[in-house]
């Protein structure tokens, strides 16, 4: 496995040395002599793992270890520490760092410290691979109507452009938005999802855009912004609907410039985002009604994507039940591996006003009560016995 390693250490002696010797075993090598030059290298995801230093020019270098709370595959960090720092290096390990190394670094001891980082990447990595097949899984079906939106999502994953997904709760929205970030060229940088209905309005420009210490009480030190986090890669925008028209209008700029300005900042920031979002309310009628802004509506659903409520694609569900059952096998620890044909009928009887989300729900409830290896029709929940007309 090929690894970039990242050395951030304001001595262009040590970079050098260790630049050196890493290259010659094999590993890539970047440099950064400040925070600010290794925030821009992880927001463009080049580092696999990071040789820090603790005192650096522009700041505290432990600090990266709570900036990268948001990256899909956070890079381990090796530490380098003076003498008189092992208790802070301690600290660092508990709130997630790799390893820690005292000056004078013994370059052997390094190279050791990041074959085990990379045992740790590698497990990541088919970690992800796993759970992004799943993803996948979780959204195909046989009917024409998801095979079409699939061909769609598909081809705007490999155009970065904005799309916005519409449909009932519970019809997979943001699996959908995770397997149009696997589909193009963006698979390997950030995936960021916020939820706008679940932080306050008055938060939630803080939280897109970021803040300047100082903006406002309580603001003791500069954040990061998920639009800044998700450089390079995509920012989901779940519930836009709950967004507030002020923060709308600010979104929108945004969008155009494809820059925005932290709150309490001047300083105009250039990012490189695909923006999806999605919603299960009625944004033409907002917009009639003013509490939606036309002119970010039609900048959103550059492609519209919409899905359909899994009564009107029954079809598809023999096929999400044998995912589902997988899924939960390997979460329960169970060996399940049918259904009862008067089971399933029940299961594509009913209509699912909970779509996938419920049918997830009844499939996990099943497998939990049935004695063999197949679920029966009294294995399930009561109300999914009953056709619902």
């Amino acid at each position: 496995m090929s690894l970039t390693i990242m050395i951030v250490d304001d001595e262009d002696h040590f970079r050098d040395n260790a630049a050196r010797y890493l290259s010659g075993r094999g590993y890539e090598v970047i440099s950064a002599g400040t925070l600010e030059d290794a925030r821009s290298h992880l927001r463009r995801g080049e580092a696999d793992v990071i040789l820090l230093d603790v005192q650096l020019p522009d700041g505290y270098g432990p600090n990266l270890l709570f900036e990268m709370d948001n990256l899909a595959l956070r890079p381990p960090i090796i530490l380098i520490t003076a003498y008189g720092e092992i208790e802070m290096a301690v600290d660092a390990m508990k709130n997630g760092a790799h390893d820690f190394l005292t000056k004078p670094v013994d370059l052997a001891r390094l190279e050791k410290s990041i074959q085990r980082a990379s045992e740790i990447i590698a497990m990541r990595r088919e970690l992800m691979h796993w759970r992004q097949a799943q993803r996948k899984d979780f959204v195909i079906g046989k009917s024409q109507g998801m095979q079409a939106v699939l061909s769609m999502a598909q081809k705007a994953g490999s155009a970065s452009v904005s799309v916005l997904i519409t449909g009932e709760t519970g019809t997979g929205k943001e699996v959908l938005a995770k397997f149009i970030h696997q589909s193009g060229p963006r698979a390997s940088k950030p995936f960021i999802a916020v939820n706008c209905a679940a932080i306050q309005p008055t938060m939630l420009e803080a939280e897109l855009f970021g803040y300047e210490a100082g903006a406002f009480t309580g603001a003791d030190r500069k954040k990061y912004g998920l639009m800044e986090v998700a450089d390079g890669g995509v920012l989901f925008l779940d519930e836009i609907s709950s967004m507030p028209i002020d923060i709308q209008a600010k979104m929108l700029r945004a969008l155009e410039e494809r820059a925005f300005r932290r709150v309490g900042g001047t300083g105009l920031i250039k990012v490189d985002v695909q923006i999806l979002a999605a919603s299960n309310r009625d944004l033409p009628t907002m917009i009639k009604d003013g509490r939606f802004r036309e002119d970010l509506y039609y900048r959103l659903k550059v492609v519209d994507l919409h899905l359909l409520p899994l009564r009107e694609r029954k079809v598809d569900i023999p096929e999400l039940v044998g995912f589902l059952m997988r899924l939960h096998n390997a979460k329960m620890g169970k060996n399940v591996r049918d259904i009862t044909p008067r089971a399933l009928e029940a299961l594509i009887s009913y209509r699912w006003p909970g779509n996938i989300r419920e049918l997830s729900n009844a499939i996990e409830r099943g497998m939990l009560f049935c004695d063999g290896d197949a679920i029966d029709l009294p294995d399930l929940p009561a109300f999914e016995q009953a056709p619902t007309h």
